[in-house]
């Protein structure tokens, strides 16, 4: 198996790079209509228009992505280089900005979303993590259960990894999985061994769907080969559309979809959309022209956790007092689009260590730190295909940490994960890098960042236009740590608690960035450590004082996994749900959304390989549903 599995690697690289077929900036006069459009170029978008096309070649697709191509760019191909793509000025992202939040210490957070080609599979981290079995039931919804999702998620992956699960994995889909071509075995093994040490076991694989409570290694979406990432549009379209086989499979860049068009007032059946260049594209920054492209058979939104939800309301769907405060008409009353947002909340504590820059990433996105990031790339350096991130976890508190956090943490507890073990509630890893200004750091040691987040959030926030043009400004509302009785609060303070205690059992722990941890007040055992020798094993008792610093800072930093979902939910319609198990929009016929707005509840894993399953489990949806002869 392993002989075949690296010639698919290399013929996949192959077809990668070879020059791309073309993509569209503005398309030919002659295309006004096609049989499917595609709104949104994203991670589910790209893997629909993929398979519909293999299934038949003959069906013309449309997909319209409002960001470039991401084809061969930099920032996308080399893991190592992945923090560019959310920085300031980045053209790959977007970057939603909150309402102000006094419980954030009156912030302004941003989530950043992919805004280019392959959405978020183009900018995530590349980190493999897959939900928990339960949690695909806990949708309860026909259809999408564990059981039932199980080919899909298997239907994805090339796994390279260790298992004591075969059953659940992968070994011949178009995206792989495994440690890269670089790594650091002393981070990885420091931080298994200092959750050890901390109380919880190591697990050989964490992702098999039924792994809990332990910490192990953490594999990526990057090839065992050349290194590159594992993004949906590099391993689904671009080699459909270089094969030349594909003449009716159609990619517009660089192009916003303003609005689904409806084919009357009675049937309110989708028949196409309204778009128009991107002026963040074009020459002199201004919108050119609204145009329209009518679909013969299908609409899918794929714009995401926030662009789904905006298209859907500036079209006329959404809830009333929204649309009508907007001024937008309305052609369908669904109250739950926009609503429901949920997303995985995190806070970074940063730690010195004794780690070396080959086993960090440290100095990659801005090259710094001594780093010739263009002479590596010359070299196609082995580093490249590495995320700086070895080791992860999936953790649930003793009983003892459940009754610290209270009566109401407690009541919470025994609701929603005393009877579910497979449930963690926060996962938390070591990412081999600083993410900040490297001016900022005392000395030239190399630091490391964890980053504790809650994996099913409490909170719940909202979307919505203010508007009918996509230029007029969003309502958006992220909730955070403003759930009853402070549950995911509390879970911080569990998590940073946590994740100190395994940081310091490292053997790698070299001392706390006072910046990068919480202020402790004078003379606390729980003050920060500039500097050690090695790892710190004594435990600290943290005193009501320590907790409110905790707390302070959770509130001052707390940010984004960038895992936004649930926005326009698969649920009954009479609990405000906007689609139905076969992501039908409720009362429109010819639209269906699929994307990461549709899941009811968040996931124990970073969202990609979730939004991996929804685009296979919505292409094979359409395939029947269209009665396309599928090749095998």
């Amino acid at each position: 198996m392993g002989l075949e599995i690296m010639m698919k690697v290399l013929l996949g690289t192959l077809a990668i790079y070879t020059a791309t077929a073309e993509i569209y900036t503005d398309l030919p006069s002659n295309l006004t209509e096609v049989d499917v459009i595609i709104a949104g170029g994203g991670t589910a978008g790209c893997i629909i228009a993929s398979r519909l096309a293999e299934a038949d070649p003959t069906l013309s697709i449309l997909v319209i992505e409002q960001g470039k191509n991401n084809f061969n760019l930099q920032s996308v191909i080399y893991p190592a280089l992945f923090e560019r793509n959310t920085m300031s000025g980045s053209d790959t992202t977007l970057f939603w900005k909150a309402n102000k939040s006094p419980q954030l210490a009156d912030r302004e957070p941003i989530i950043e979303t992919g805004g280019v080609l392959g959405g978020g599979s183009s900018i995530n981290w590349m980190v493999y993590t897959r939900g928990q079995w339960d949690d695909f039931d806990s949708w309860n919804t026909p259809g999408w259960m564990a059981e039932d999702v199980l080919d899909f998620l298997k239907k994805i992956e090339t796994y390279h990894g260790s298992t004591s699960n075969e059953s659940t994995h992968g070994y011949e889909g178009p995206v792989h999985v495994s440690k890269g071509t670089h790594q650091a075995p002393r981070a990885e093994d420091a931080f298994i061994q200092g959750a050890i040490k901390a109380g919880y076991p190591e697990i050989i694989d964490l992702q098999s769907l039924h792994s809990n409570n332990g910490s192990g290694p953490w594999y990526r979406y990057v090839s065992p080969l050349d290194g590159r990432r594992q993004d949906v549009a590099h391993r689904y379209l671009h080699p459909l559309l270089q094969s030349g086989n594909f003449p009716n499979l159609h990619v517009l860049v660089e192009n916003q979809v303003l609005r689904i068009l409806f084919d009357g007032e009675e049937t309110k059946r989708a028949v196409g959309v309204e778009y128009r260049p991107n002026p963040n594209f074009t020459k002199d920054g201004h919108a050119g022209d609204k145009k329209s492209i009518a679909a013969r058979k299908l609409v899918v939104a794929s714009t995401g956790a926030f662009g789904t939800p905006l298209l859907l309301e500036r079209s006329g769907i959404g809830e009333i007092a929204v649309l009508e405060q907007a001024g937008v008409p309305i052609v369908e009353s669904l109250p739950g689009v926009g609503n429901e947002f949920q997303d995985h909340h995190f806070v970074g504590y940063v730690y010195r260590t004794s780690l070396e820059p080959n086993e960090t990433i440290n100095g990659m996105a801005r090259n710094d730190r001594g780093r010739d990031v263009e002479d590596m790339i010359a070299k196609d350096d082995s580093q490249l295909g590495w995320n700086g991130h070895d080791a992860s976890s999936k953790l649930r508190p003793s009983p003892a940490d459940i009754a610290a956090l209270g009566p109401e943490f407690q009541a919470a507890w025994e609701r929603h994960f005393e009877d579910t073990p497979n449930r963690p509630l926060m996962i938390m890893g070591l990412f081999n890098c600083y993410f900040g200004d490297p001016a900022a750091l005392p000395d030239d040691a190399e630091y490391a960042t964890t980053a504790p987040w809650v994996t099913y959030p409490y909170a719940r926030g909202h979307i919505h236009i203010t508007g009918p043009e996509i230029d007029d400004s969003y309502d958006f509302n992220p909730g955070w740590l403003l759930d009853e009785n402070d549950i995911d609060l509390k879970s911080h303070i569990w998590g940073y608690k946590t994740q100190r205690a395994i940081s310091r059992q490292m053997d790698i722990f070299r001392g706390e960035l006072t910046s990068g941890q919480p202020q402790f007040p004078e003379g606390s055992e729980a003050s920060v450590i500039e500097t050690a020798d090695g790892p710190i094993f004594s435990e600290i008792e943290y005193s009501a004082e320590d907790d409110a610093a905790i707390v302070q800072y959770i509130r001052e930093n707390i940010g984004t996994s960038r895992h936004p979902l649930g926005t326009c939910k698969m649920a009954p319609r009479e609990e405000n749900g906007v689609v139905d198990p076969n992501l039908n929009v409720y009362g429109v016929p010819g639209l269906k959304i699929a994307d990461l707005s549709v899941p009811p509840q968040e996931v124990a894993a970073n969202t990609y390989n979730t939004a991996l399953m929804i685009g296979e489990k919505a292409a094979d949806i359409i395939i029947h549903e269209l009665g396309l002869a599928q090749n095998d």
